[in-house]
């Protein structure tokens, strides 16, 4: 007889990664709550906090920058996502999602350019519809017509825009006096339907039904 031995699978990479990083998380938001709003002091601070560590903490620092980002502690978040892609770790769409976000909320758009600008360097064809949506958001509060440049990439990689990108870019070009594009985008883009609440029910109707009988 032949005895088949099952297999044992051991997660000892995900136990140990993740075993208490929430704890880790909170303690790195108290650190560098406490602190000053200076570089060194910050970098000094996040150095001591990985000091013991054999293996970078990747998901309490991501837990943490979450925490961050929730209490619209935009000058943290910057410093800690900026921390993290010195020391290699963190580039993904996520971090660079969050540091666009922060950099629009703190009103650093040359900052925003330019990590913008290495992103379409380096992963030029992969970039993602929230990325593309991310910087149109960032110009639309600060510089509308650099929305137009965004726009286009989005076309030419083949990214359809979500409704809340598609309504931005057609005010952009009706602010610009563009109205036959403004026309063009909501015509190509826009949805034909929408969600309404109707006597407590959230009810499908025709868009444009819609915005007629509510004017």
């Amino acid at each position: 007889m032949i005895k088949k031995v099952g297999k044992r699978e051991h997660h000892l990479w995900k136990r140990r990664d993740s075993a208490g990083s929430g704890q880790k998380a909170l303690h790195l938001v108290r650190i560098v709550s406490g602190l000053p709003n200076e570089k060194e002091a910050v970098y000094g601070a996040l150095d001591k906090w990985t000091a013991w560590e054999t293996e970078f903490p990747l998901i309490a620092a991501a837990k943490a920058l979450r925490i961050l980002r929730k209490r619209n502690q935009w000058k943290r978040v910057i410093q800690v996502a900026k921390w993290m892609l010195s020391k290699g770790q963190g580039a993904t769409m996520g971090t660079y999602d969050t540091l666009l976000l922060a950099f629009d909320m703190d009103q650093r758009v040359d900052e925003a350019e330019s990590l913008w600008n290495m992103i379409l360097h380096v992963h030029t064809r992969s970039i993602s519809k929230r990325l593309l949506s991310r910087m149109i958001s960032l110009y639309d509060h600060h510089n509308i017509h650099k929305i137009m440049e965004v726009f286009a990439d989005m076309e030419e990689l083949g990214v359809k825009p979500d409704q809340d990108t598609v309504r931005r870019v057609a005010h952009a070009f009706q602010k610009l006096g563009q109205e036959e594009k403004q026309m063009l985008v909501l015509k190509r883009y826009q949805s034909k339907w929408k969600y309404v609440h109707f006597k407590g029910e959230r009810v499908r109707v025709r868009a444009d039904v819609y915005k007629e009988d509510n004017a």
